[in-house]
């Protein structure tokens, strides 16, 4: 089948968008994803394990929220790349497996408890919060008595992809980010949540090993 011209302008036109308004309006830093080239990362690791999914060239180390770069990026260098921001400085996440994550959001929902934007990746959800240091994450999770091993933690050093998404599937705003008091995008602190998001999982886990 031959690809519609209007669609992928469409699908760049989308990207550009999106990046600039993390990059902008949210102040996320941001960085252009690989892409899939002929079925192949184009990171050029033929074992990749996140083919289409991860920041290579640029490394995400570049990340940035410089309008003017992030247009060079997706208006001149990788219009098909997708969006992801770096996590750890001015955002960070907790992610879970989707069943886990809706479960989770209904509940959280119902204590009242006040939640920022939340992200719906192919198989996961990812709750964004404010930015927690690896040492006070792992100080809070030494408190609870049992974590899963399917919890991730998307701080100093990691990334999330953003709408639209890329290759590796479609990305979408299940709670579109909200602005703060000061600009930027209001977040929640992690603690609050984290033992919830603990015990959706290991009941989702529990679930699963009863079948």
């Amino acid at each position: 089948m031959r690809e519609n011209p209007k669609s992928r302008s469409e699908e760049r036109s989308a990207r550009l968008a999106a990046a600039l308004a993390a990059a902008v309006d949210h102040r996320w830093p941001v960085v252009p994803g690989t892409v899939l080239c002929d079925g192949h990362c184009s990171c050029g690791d033929p074992d990749c394990t996140v083919p289409g999914a991860h920041p290579h060239d640029p490394s995400l180390l570049a990340a940035t929220t410089d309008a003017r770069m992030v247009r060079w990026w997706w208006e001149r260098r990788s219009p098909d790349a997708p969006v992801l921001a770096a996590t750890g400085c001015t955002v960070s996440a907790v992610s879970l497996p989707a069943e886990a994550g809706a479960r989770a959001l209904v509940y959280l929902s119902a204590l009242r408890l006040p939640l920022g934007p939340v992200l719906a990746m192919p198989g996961r959800y990812a709750l964004l919060v404010a930015p927690y240091s690896l040492d006070a994450l792992g100080d809070m999770l030494a408190q609870l008595p049992w974590v899963p091993g399917s919890l991730r933690y998307h701080g100093p050093g990691g990334f999330l992809p953003l709408p639209p998404g890329g290759a590796a599937g479609s990305v979408r705003w299940v709670l579109a980010p909200r602005p703060g008091a000061g600009g930027g995008v209001w977040l929640p602190q992690v603690g609050p949540l984290l033992g919830e998001l603990v015990e959706a999982t290991v009941r989702l886990d529990r679930g699963r090993s009863a079948h």
